[in-house]
């Protein structure tokens, strides 16, 4: 209220100053006191209606009535001036007929925009709906196996069923299952808090070269199980202005998802270097010869539970369908971005850019 107060104070000022350029002080002072009535008034009007908008109704509504306020002002300011004999009732008749036509044409104006308005809204909300339901089910479903062996191995045990070196293997399975439910909690969590911007990590000079040789070194005997060669290959010092844990956090997720993906006799290649675009940038990718991601799905595989495919056989059921989305998350909290390059003849390659160190 008190900012609108101090607006029309201000509007009455300038529109009372430009009278007295031409009239004088007398009609200066008389204008801004018929103005400063105008504007209370409708000022008044204005803010009984907020107040009541739920009455009011639909959005084209409240924006048809604002337009009709505006227009009542600027019939109402004409009329104060006619009756001060500032304008003669010929023009202030004038004046007020082409106000009640602009007013008429923009109160429908108004309720265009509010119908577009609405129409975005209501889209954004369906977008948001469906959203908020894959979660669910892709959590739900997440939670299902785990819970549900959890649940008959826990029977087993307390039934007495399960006895001896049974009883044991037992509860190295249920540890692997709670192992399980733990990680995937952690990462629904990480990722809530990276997308919404809760984070406080420190950044600092990063050595790509050791770091990259560091991640692929620490995951060559889980490819090494699978069959598949894992690699590094860097030119030179190469350092980004970067969290090394979260970074890191970064390269895990992706070279393990390219091992998941990739056949037996397969080769992961990961390789960091300057970017060719002379942004100053520096650019990491993770390069597999699987089966590759289609070109329609290349958009969504950093979403949280994404299953490609039609029938999601293209996630594996080793993963939580976290890790890309914690990766982008990661990447662009250092202002860098992640993306989904073609692979020649055949394999996913994923790239990523991080600033470069100063």
């Amino acid at each position: 209220m008190i900012r609108s107060a101090l607006v029309a104070l201000l509007a009455c000022l300038a529109g009372a100053a430009v009278v007295g350029a031409v009239y004088g002080g007398h009609g200066a002072w008389t204008t801004f006191l018929l103005l400063a009535a105008v504007a209370a008034g409708m000022l008044a009007a204005a803010h009984l209606a907020t107040a009541r908008r739920a009455r009011i109704g639909p959005l084209s509504r409240q924006l048809a009535l604002g337009a009709a306020l505006a227009v009542a002002t600027v019939v109402a300011a004409v009329w104060v001036g006619a009756m001060a004999m500032f304008v003669s009732h010929h023009d202030a008749l004038v004046i007020s007929a082409m106000a009640a036509v602009a007013g008429v044409v923009g109160a429908r104006a108004a309720q265009l925009l509010a119908h577009g308005v609405m129409d975005e809204v209501a889209a954004m909300h369906r977008e948001v709906d469906e959203a908020r339901r894959r979660l669910i089910a892709a959590v739900s479903h997440d939670l299902r196996t785990p819970l549900a062996s959890l649940r008959l191995l826990v029977d087993a045990v307390e039934d007495g069923v399960a006895t001896g070196e049974t009883r044991e293997r037992y509860l190295r399975e249920m540890r692997t299952h709670v192992d399980v439910l733990s990680v995937l909690i952690d990462d629904l969590f990480e990722l809530s808090r990276l997308e919404a911007g809760e984070i406080s990590w420190s950044m600092h000079q990063v050595e790509l070269g050791e770091l990259v040789g560091e991640t692929v070194a620490a995951l060559r005997t889980q490819a090494e199980e699978r069959g598949v060669m894992v690699a590094a290959e860097t030119t030179g010092p190469l350092a980004a202005h970067a969290n090394a844990e979260k970074l890191q956090r970064v390269l895990f997720n992706l070279i393990v998802n390219a091992i998941r993906h990739t056949p037996a006799d397969g080769s992961v290649v990961v390789r960091a270097a300057p970017a060719h675009d002379g942004s100053g940038e520096v650019e990491v990718e993770v390069v597999d010869d699987g089966e590759g991601v289609p070109a329609a799905e290349r958009e969504r595989v950093f979403e949280p539970f994404y299953r490609g495919g039609e029938d999601g056989s293209a996630r594996s059921s080793d993963g939580a369908g976290l890790g890309l989305a914690i990766a982008r998350a990661i990447v662009e909290a250092h202002g860098g971005r992640i993306w989904l390059e073609p692979a020649v003849p055949r394999g996913t390659r994923v790239r990523f850019t991080l600033p470069a160190a100063a």
